[in-house]
C-alpha cells in the first residue's frame, strides 16, 4: 500500500475521514473550508514552484533554497497534524536517501511559520503510523465518530451525522 502525506494528516485529524479517504470516498470538493485553503495556497508564495509531487505519494506545497520543505496551513486549529504530515515527509525522502531535509509550516494570514525537526524517536512513531494505516485500510467500516469540535467543520461533516 502507498501511503501518502495527506494520509498521515487525516490519521491525526480523524481515523473515520482516513478510511473514507482510502477507501476513495471523497467530500473536499464540496466544502467551503477546503476552497478557501486551496485558495490561500494559490495566492501567497506566488514566485515558488508549487504542488512538487514525489512519486505520486507526497505532495510538497514547495521548496525552497534547496532542500527546505514547505507546508502552508491557513491556520494552527490542527497543528499537529501538519507537523507530522512534514515528518513524514522528511522520513519519506530519508528513506529515498535525500539527507539533511529541513521543513518548515507556513502559516500565511498568521504571518508565521514554524521549523520541522524529526529524530529517531518520530521515524519509530511514523513507522508505526504507516501500520495502523495499512490496518485502517483493511478494516470493512468505517472506524467511529470522533463527536469532536473539529467535526463541524469537517468536509465529511454529513456523512457521519446527517
Amino acid at each position: 500500500m502507498k501511503i501518502t502525506g495527506i494520509m498521515v494528516y487525516y490519521y491525526f485529524i480523524c481515523q473515520r475521514k482516513l478510511w473514507y479517504f482510502i477507501n476513495e470516498i471523497y467530500m473536499e470538493q464540496n466544502s467551503e473550508l477546503v476552497q478557501l485553503g486551496k485558495i490561500i495556497d494559490e495566492e501567497t508564495y506566488k514566485r515558488e514552484t508549487k504542488g512538487i509531487l514525489i512519486d505520486d505519494t507526497i505532495n510538497v506545497d514547495f521548496i525552497k533554497d534547496g532542500a527546505v520543505l514547505h507546508e502552508v496551513k491557513k491556520t494552527k486549529a490542527i497543528e499537529e497534524a501538519g507537523i507530522w504530515q512534514l515528518k513524514y515527509y522528511m522520513y519519506y525522502l530519508n528513506k529515498k536517501g535525500v539527507k539533511n531535509i529541513k521543513a518548515k509550516i507556513d502559516y500565511p494570514l498568521l504571518r508565521e511559520s514554524l521549523n520541522i525537526e524529526i529524530d529517531n524517536e518520530d521515524i519509530k512513531i511514523l513507522e508505526n503510523i504507516e501500520k495502523n494505516i495499512e490496518e485502517i485500510s483493511n478494516i470493512e467500516k468505517p472506524p467511529a465518530k470522533l463527536n469532536s469540535s473539529i467535526c463541524k467543520k469537517c468536509a465529511y461533516y454529513d456523512l457521519c451525522y446527517v
